[in-house]
């Protein structure tokens, strides 16, 4: 598989995972597997102030732990492709639905096809222009994680340069900036491209997208393929349907909406996707249990001792500040993004400025992880890590390589990571 190949299948990946996975879902609130079942809490609203709420974020961090302490680089390395690139408000879509269908596997191609439908094949074309130019920028966001995940597993297993005892958060938060920077470029032309159909919408067009709008997914028609599957590869064909799903909800949807993220969105380099993920792979029928990342990391915590237990509460505290400015930051983000709706031009060097700095927060917040989870680790018993690794229950799927997102690649040439220690 050529790197263009691989691209699109990451394309592929980003609405196939959008059906598999409910990762992005508050731990505890109902989540949707193939066709659902009507949930009783459908009146719960999905938004920042739970994503950021001390429980969401406790549950995840003991999620994240549990998943690094009992894991290894390859697994480190997996993460949904929808984690990056995030501000077009499709998971706010998808969490919000009032018909509770946004974890169903009609759910992508019911709306992508009621978008394509609208739009003239010029501007279809111009979906597959954009995601055919994103190729290599989205790969080097995978890429360059992976020099991370290998120093902080280096912390975990003790293997420091002659003379570090911990990592140097400002490394960190430096090589944080960097990578942001590369998911700020590819938002940046993601939003140019989708802001230049919008712009393009006739009257007409306008009102049917708004019509839409109006209702839930059970209201939306369910149409064929509004694109001929011959005329390109599959993995093209997906990556479209990727991107009319995320302009229908970038366009109908809100600055809240964009902001919005879910409780794993940042320090994500510690494998909890792998351990959450894994068994729907290839898939469709399997349903991840509603309170898995809450039972699970309740269970987790419930293993250690008192002092064990308290350096990963104390976690929720340490991280406040950066997760407050995190969101303040993709506010600023996403308010410029949106302007790419009624104008050709931004200032792109703040976007860019604004996701470094986002960079270096989340570089914080996963340098903190790395630090008490590898503080709890050391003190850890046999009985205790015999019961972390039947939490895992991970035996069936053994990992090797890496992973570019959520496909399985080879191992990848990492070089010196010294200088993420202090």
């Amino acid at each position: 598989m050529n790197r263009t190949q691989r691209m699109l299948h990451l394309c592929c990946l980003t609405a196939t995972l959008a059906i598999l996975l409910t990762g992005c879902m508050l731990p505890g609130l109902a989540r949707g597997g193939p066709n659902p079942p009507p949930q009783n809490e459908g009146a719960v609203r999905h938004d920042i102030e739970q994503a950021t709420s001390d429980r969401a974020q406790l549950t995840t961090i003991a999620f994240d732990a549990l998943a690094w302490m009992t894991g290894d680089f390859c697994s480190d390395t997996f993460l949904p492709p929808g984690k990056v690139t995030d501000y077009f408000g499709f998971q706010y879509l998808r969490d919000n639905d009032p018909d509770e269908l946004g974890h169903n596997t009609s759910f992508v191609p019911r709306i992508a096809n009621a978008v394509l439908a609208i739009l003239t094949d010029g501007q279809i074309g111009d979906l597959i222009d954009l995601a055919e130019a994103q190729v290599d920028a989205i790969n080097a966001i995978a890429e360059t994680r992976y020099p991370m995940i290998a120093a902080f597993r280096r912390l975990l297993e003790g293997d420091l340069p002659a003379g570090s005892t911990e990592l140097d958060a400002d490394s960190v938060m430096a090589y944080g900036a960097d990578l942001f920077r590369l998911d700020g470029e590819v938002s940046l032309g993601r939003a140019i491209g989708l802001g230049a159909i919008a712009r393009s919408l006739t009257a007409s067009q306008r009102a049917e997208i708004d019509s839409l709008a109006a209702g839930g997914s059970s209201s939306w028609p369910d149409l064929p393929d509004q694109v001929d599957k011959q005329t390109m590869p599959h993995d093209v064909h997906v990556a479209v349907m990727t991107y009319a799903s995320e302009f229908f909800s970038w366009y109908t949807g809100s600055v809240e909406a964009d902001v919005y993220f879910c409780p794993e969105r940042h320090g994500t380099y510690f494998g909890s996707f792998y351990m959450k993920d894994m068994p729907a792979m290839g898939n469709p029928d399997y349903s991840i249990p509603t309170q898995l990342t809450g039972d699970v990391g309740e269970a987790f915590l419930n293993v250690l001792t008192s002092s064990q237990r308290a350096t990963i509460e104390g976690l929720v505290d340490a991280q406040r500040a950066a997760l407050m400015e995190i969101v303040d930051v993709r506010e600023d983000i996403s308010i410029e993004l949106r302007k790419l709706m009624t104008q050709s031009t931004i200032d792109e060097t703040y976007v860019l400025e604004r996701s470094e700095r986002y960079g270096e927060l989340d570089g914080e917040i996963a340098a903190m992880y790395a630090e008490a989870f590898t503080e709890v680790f050391r003190t850890l018993s046999v009985a205790q890590l015999e019961a972390l690794a039947e939490l895992r229950d991970l035996d069936a799927y053994p990992c090797n390589g890496a992973y570019l997102f959520s496909e399985n690649v080879p191992m990848p040439v990492i070089g010196d990571t010294d200088f993420f220690f202090d």
